[in-house]
C-alpha cells in the first residue's frame, strides 16, 4: 500500500525551474515538495551555460539566492561578433542601458538547492516511476516508488519542471496538446577547460568551417564550443582537434590568445526548437525545458525558464491564498507570448550564426548579406542587444 504525502504544490523535477518555484512559494507561506527522479548530485553536477538576464538576476534576488551571484558573477555589457576574423562589438549598454551576468547555472542549482535545505524543505530525489493522475480533479497525486517503498503526493497543483524528457507533458491528452519542433542539422560539442578566456567578452564566430563560441565561467575558466555533426560523440573529439577547430574558426589574433589547457568536462548538445501549448491542464503547469526548448545561441533557455516561474509563481499565490484564478487561467497565454519571441531570437541567431550543410550558395549569400547588414547597421545591432538582454517580463 503506498504511503500517503500531502503538500499544496507537488513539483515535478529538481532543475532551476522547480528549485527556484518552491523557493518563491516557501517565500509566501505555500507549501511545497520536489519530487527528482535523478540523484540530486547528478543534478548539481550538470554542466550548463549561464548568461542571465537583468530580470532573472532580479527574480533570483526576490527568492534571496543572489548574494553569491553578485560576488562571483561577470557583469559583461556586450558581444563580439566575429565573421571570417573581423570582429564586431554588440555594445549592450549603449545601445539598450542593460547588461548581462555570466553566472553557470550549475552555480545557480547550487544555490537553490542550499536555500532549500537551509529552508528545511524536501527535495525527494531518486524517484521512480513518476506518475501525475487526477489532474482535471480539485485534488490530483503525483505516484512514485523511492528506495523500495511506494508513496502518492495529494496536492492542489502538480507543476512539471521536469524537462523536455519529463512525464510531465505527456499527461496533457493528445487532442488538447500542440507540439512545434525544428531539429538542426548540426550540434556544439563543448569543453570546459581551467584556461583564460579569449576576451572579456563572449565571441560568437561564423566561418566557413562552422560556428564557435568562446565564453567562460569564470576570469580562470573557459567554456569553448564549436559546431559539429549532431550525431558526434564527446570521444571523436580529441582536445587538440577542438582547439585547432577553434582556432581555425576565428582567425589568428584570437587564435593566438587560446590557451589549450585539458578540458575538465566535454558534450555534444543536440541543436533544436520546440514549444508545447498550453502550458497548464486542469490542475497541471508545466514550467521550463517540459514546455520548450531553444538552440542555446541567444542564452535564452535558463531565462526562459525563470520568466516562466516569475509568472507563475505569483498566479498560483492567488489561486491558493487568495481563490482568485484569473492569473492562473492567463499563465499559459501570457507565458507563451514571451516564449515565441525568444525563439524566434534564437532561431535567428542559430541561423545567422552557424554553417548550414545542404550547400545551398543562395543561402550561404543571403546569409553573409545578414551578417553585413548587422556589421553596419546600428539599427540591426539595437535588434539583436535588445533581445540578448531579455525582453520585458509578462505581468
Amino acid at each position: 500500500m503506498a504511503k500517503q504525502l500531502t503538500t499544496r504544490v507537488a513539483i515535478v523535477g529538481s532543475g532551476p525551474a522547480g528549485l527556484l518555484l518552491g523557493q518563491l512559494l516557501f517565500n509566501a507561506g505555500i507549501d511545497n515538495v520536489i519530487v527528482e527522479r535523478r540523484p540530486l548530485a547528478r543534478v548539481l553536477a550538470r554542466i550548463r551555460a549561464g548568461v542571465l538576464e537583468e530580470s532573472t538576476v532580479r527574480v533570483l534576488e526576490a527568492a534571496g539566492v543572489a548574494d553569491r551571484l553578485h560576488r562571483e558573477g561577470l557583469v559583461h555589457e556586450g558581444i563580439e561578433i566575429a565573421v571570417a576574423g573581423a570582429r564586431r562589438r554588440i555594445d549592450f549598454k549603449r545601445l539598450t542601458g542593460k547588461k548581462v551576468v555570466v553566472y553557470g547555472q550549475t552555480e545557480v542549482t547550487k544555490d537553490l538547492v542550499a536555500a532549500r535545505a537551509n529552508a528545511g524543505l524536501p527535495i525527494l530525489d531518486e524517484a521512480q516511476d513518476v506518475l501525475p493522475v487526477d489532474l482535471e480533479s480539485d485534488r490530483p497525486k503525483v505516484l512514485f516508488r523511492r528506495h523500495g517503498e511506494s508513496f502518492e503526493l495529494v496536492c492542489e497543483i502538480v507543476a512539471g519542471c521536469d524537462g523536455f524528457h519529463g512525464v510531465c507533458r505527456s499527461r496533457i491528452p493528445a487532442e488538447r496538446l500542440k507540439t512545434f519542433e525544428r531539429i538542426y542539422p548540426f550540434g556544439w560539442l563543448g569543453i570546459l577547460a581551467h584556461a583564460r578566456p579569449v576576451s572579456e567578452e563572449l565571441i560568437y564566430a561564423y566561418s566557413e568551417r562552422g560556428f564557435a563560441l568562446f565564453s567562460m565561467r569564470s576570469p580562470t575558466v573557459s567554456r569553448l564550443y564549436v559546431q559539429c555533426d549532431p550525431n558526434d560523440t564527446p570521444q571523436a573529439w580529441t582536445d587538440e582537434r577542438v582547439y585547432d577547430e577553434l582556432a581555425a574558426r576565428i582567425g589568428p589574433e584570437i587564435a593566438a590568445r587560446l590557451e589549450r589547457a585539458p578540458s575538465v568536462e566535454k558534450s555534444v548538445t543536440q541543436m533544436r526548437s520546440f514549444v508545447a501549448e498550453p502550458m497548464r491542464f486542469g490542475r497541471l503547469v508545466l514550467a521550463g525545458d517540459a514546455a520548450h526548448i531553444v538552440p542555446p545561441t541567444g542564452a535564452k533557455g535558463l531565462n526562459l525558464a525563470v520568466a516562466d516561474v516569475a509568472l507563475l509563481a505569483p498566479a498560483l499565490v492567488a489561486f491558493l491564498k487568495e481563490n482568485d484564478p484569473r492569473p492562473l487561467d492567463a499563465y499559459s497565454s501570457k507565458a507563451l507570448a514571451r516564449v515565441w519571441k525568444a525563439e524566434r531570437f534564437s532561431w535567428w541567431m542559430t541561423s545567422l550564426l552557424h554553417k548550414f550543410p545542404e550547400g545551398d550558395p543562395f543561402r550561404d549569400r543571403l546569409q553573409r548579406a545578414e551578417l553585413d547588414y548587422l556589421f553596419d547597421s546600428e539599427a540591426m545591432q539595437k535588434v539583436l542587444a535588445e533581445n540578448y538582454v531579455g525582453l520585458p517580463l509578462p505581468v
